[in-house]
């Protein structure tokens, strides 16, 4: 390798550009807009909730609580949402992250890269927590859910920027790489590092390379899609605690030539990105409101619903039903043969969209065995073709529309058929906010009711219902309202 290589020059060199701006942002960064706050408020409404109903499910269940038993940490330790669970920062961590990312219920940011940037969440809020308590026992100040919204926005802001241009699953993997890069400058930034320290600690993000896709695609789709995030959040906190106890950094971590993550995993692509970092993702941010899938269908699942009551008699007299979708959709979620767990189901678009046309509903119990050993959506399942429209591609990667179309067209025996249903723009999407929102707080509410008590429920809301009231609680106090 070495006579490839040529001589080895030692000398250090300057930061890498973008590890800097990075840095800059979570430690500078000023956030000016009225409007990403108030996003940001629906968003940890709407991630929370998301968490809650997680705890219903025992596979979810199993991976949370300390690292090992008993290894609590009270009192200064982050409470985990609706648990009794208080833990250390890194572990709190991980148990936040895994929670809000297991129904594939919250929100979502597609571009060249995907993911769900609320996944920085289990990192946000153990430290918000930690750091809070911390600091009550010091005499000083605790947090307030202002800085917990100005953590997220930037979380947000880091992770969707950096997926605009650069397309990390064509390489195989998953971007909860993202996830990682983002709560490490995030989480290190909230413990008060400086610019040369988050710099440091994000080398370190970058360092630790990505995780395979392995997991997210057939024949191999498993639950650890579903806790992956979590490990990635928490990964962030560690590798944070490190660098602010002086661990160095490495300022060409990306672009070294032969070792670097560019040449290493990118194949030799220049990680880029075309607008400087601001407020843009938390306000044009995806929410997931109606339905706990994969986003790139969640049009097909509204055009499903649509059709519901015109072919809810006729199932057995359906010849095909043809699904327009985009290149990303096609490329993730077009499924065919047996799925073989709730993780393989929610990611294949074809289920999603033969449980609505059959039952007129989806929610994350449809998922499980019981729902998906009925015959009838494997039958419906087979009758359906995928094809992709390059107009529905176009749009999907245009900025200033980011639209994730789906249509849906139903053909009969008899030689008749349905109308080609289209919907361009989830109600989850920017376009459609003003729909959206009062659904999403109903979605919220629901979820809260299904762990904690009226009481609870009632101070929470009444708590989330006003943007300047929840910004000045306290964010250890707005915790505790969580706990059981």
């Amino acid at each position: 390798m070495s006579s490839e290589l040529g001589i080895l020059e030692t000398k250090r060199p300057d930061f890498d550009p973008l590890l800097s701006a990075i840095a800059k942002y979570a430690v500078e960064g000023k956030i000016e807009s009225v409007e990403a706050y108030e996003t940001a408020r629906y968003c940890l409404m709407d991630t929370l909730g998301c968490g809650l109903l997680a705890l219903k499910y025992p596979q979810c269940t199993k991976l949370l609580g300390p690292v090992v038993p008993s290894a609590n940490f009270p009192g200064l330790g982050a409470k985990v949402p609706g648990t009794s669970y208080q833990l250390d920062p890194e572990r709190a961590a991980f148990n936040v992250g895994t929670m809000v990312r297991w129904l594939d219920f919250n929100d979502t940011w597609l571009a060249a890269e995907w993911g769900h940037p609320s996944d920085n969440l289990g990192a946000i809020w153990a430290l918000g927590d930690y750091i809070s308590r911390k600091n009550i026992s010091e005499g000083k100040a605790p947090l307030h859910v202002k800085d917990v919204l100005t953590a997220m926005i930037k979380a947000h802001e880091i992770q969707g920027v950096l997926a605009l241009e650069n397309c990390f699953n064509r390489e195989g993997m998953d971007h909860v790489l993202l996830v990682r890069v983002a709560s490490t400058a995030v989480a290190c930034a909230m413990l008060g590092g400086d610019v040369e320290t988050v710099r440091n600690a994000i080398s370190h993000a970058w360092i630790d390379g990505g995780a395979l896709r392995t997991y997210r695609h057939a024949p191999n789709t498993g639950s650890r899609k579903s806790w992956a995030a979590g490990d990635a959040s928490s990964r962030g906190v560690n590798l944070a605690l490190k660098a602010l106890c002086g661990e160095m950094g490495y300022p060409s971590a990306l672009s070294a030539k032969a070792w670097g993550f560019e040449d290493v995993k990118m194949k030799g692509k220049k990680l880029t990105i075309p607008q400087a970092f601001g407020s843009y993702v938390m306000e044009h941010v995806l929410f997931k409101i109606s339905f706990p899938a994969e986003f790139h269908a969640q049009t097909a699942c509204e055009c499903a619903m649509l059709l519901y009551d015109e072919v809810k008699n006729k199932h057995d007299e359906i010849e095909k039903i043809v699904i327009t979708t985009q290149e990303s959709g096609h490329r993730i979620i077009n499924k065919v043969g047996p799925l073989a767990n709730p993780a393989d189901r929610d990611h294949c678009l074809q289920y999603m969209v033969a449980v609505p046309l059959l039952f007129g509903a989806l929610s994350a119990d449809d998922y499980e065995d019981d729902v998906a050993s009925n015959p009838r959506i494997d039958a419906l399942r087979e009758r359906m073709e995928v094809v992709v429209d390059a107009s529905y591609t176009k749009d999907y990667l245009d900025p200033d529309k980011r639209s994730i179309a789906n249509a849906i067209q139903v053909f009969f025996k008899d030689g008749t058929c349905t109308k080609k249903v289209e919907v361009h723009y989830p109600i989850g999407h920017r376009r459609r906010r003003a729909e959206g929102i009062p659904v999403l707080i109903e979605k919220y509410k629901a979820n809260l009711a299904t762990r904690l008590s009226p009481k609870q429920c009632a101070r929470i809301e009444a708590l989330c219902a006003s943007q300047e009231g929840l910004e000045q609680v306290e964010f250890n106090a707005f915790s505790d309202l969580f706990a059981l």
